[in-house]
């Protein structure tokens, strides 16, 4: 199991604001105006994909980002308290080059947990290290989502010595043709992604870690996009610190309530036969009338 955080910015107002805004200043060519907007830190749970159907991916918890913190430090704090909760439902945690600090990483291996971020500062003396030896050392051929990829794996490196373990550096190099939508030409791209991990080689192969590593943007394509869009959750029904929290909390519970239906219980060639729109009208409808006086009447 494997779990991802992230921060995301719930909403934003130039006139309204509570005790638990964060406030910053924006520019503009007509003066500068102070804009206040609500940060959390989200985990989504990520398990396994099993067969015949999409992962089924849960918004565990969330917690707010206070004025004068980081992101890293309210991630911190959120996986204290769920890790102290659900000890078990995960091994490793998932985020962007922001967490590729020494104190995240420690923070997780004294939980028992592993880290894979994305690198990218290359200022890093683990990142120039192995930038050294990309062209030294041959590449491993290997595909990913029909992409032909070159992998470089460079194990137990002591680069990072404020890291109380080895870390793992794993590159990759992917290939893909795309069609362009003007003149229908084929273009070829190639991406580089490069991940810093505490995961040893013995538990996860380079081919598993680069797919951990593309799992990363399960949480903005499955989680806050999917979460805003399909279910208003960046509208404010009440602008107050705690309302805010309870409202985001009960998208994420309808949200696993509708996957967990549509994944579980329906037949693959059902759910492509029918829209998103139709199986939550359904469930609405559902709910609606379970609620009804004519229905709860004996």
């Amino acid at each position: 199991m494997t779990v991802e955080g992230d921060g995301h910015e719930s909403h934003t107002s130039y006139l309204q604001h509570c005790s638990g805004c964060l406030a910053r200043t924006i520019h503009f060519p007509t003066g500068d105006r102070l804009q206040y907007y609500h940060r959390q830190v989200t985990l989504l749970l990520v398990p396994g994909a099993p067969a015949n159907r999409e992962p089924l991916r849960i918004p565990l918890d969330h917690e707010p980002q206070l004025a004068g913190e980081d992101e890293v430090a309210t991630a911190k704090r959120l996986l204290a308290r769920v890790i102290d909760r659900y000890p078990r439902a995960f091994d490793l945690v998932l985020a962007d080059a922001l967490y590729a600090r020494a104190d995240f990483f420690n923070f997780l291996l004294e939980r028992n947990k592993h880290a894979l971020v994305v690198l990218k500062d290359e200022r890093r003396n683990v990142y120039q290290d192995v930038a050294g030896l990309f062209s030294r050392v041959s590449p491993v051929a290997g595909t990913f989502r029909k992409r032909d990829c070159l992998w470089w794996d460079f194990p137990d490196l002591h680069s990072w010595p404020e890291v109380k373990t080895p870390v793992r550096v794993i590159r990759s190099l992917e290939t893909r043709s795309v069609k362009r939508q003007l003149d229908h030409k084929r273009e070829t791209l190639i991406s580089e992604w490069v991940w810093v991990t505490t995961l040893p080689s013995e538990l996860a192969t380079v081919k598993r870690c680069v797919e951990f590593g593309h799992q990363r943007w399960d949480i903005e394509n499955h989680g806050f996009n999917e979460l805003v869009n399909g279910w208003h959750a960046d509208h404010v029904l009440k602008h107050d610190a705690t309302a805010i929290e309870c409202f985001l909390l009960m998208a994420f519970l309808t949200l696993t309530i509708y996957h967990a239906f549509v994944s579980l219980n329906l037949k693959p060639s059902i759910r492509k036969n029918k829209s998103e729109e139709h199986w939550v009208n359904l469930m609405a409808a559902e709910i609606y009338g379970a609620l009804t006086p004519s229905a709860m009447s004996p």
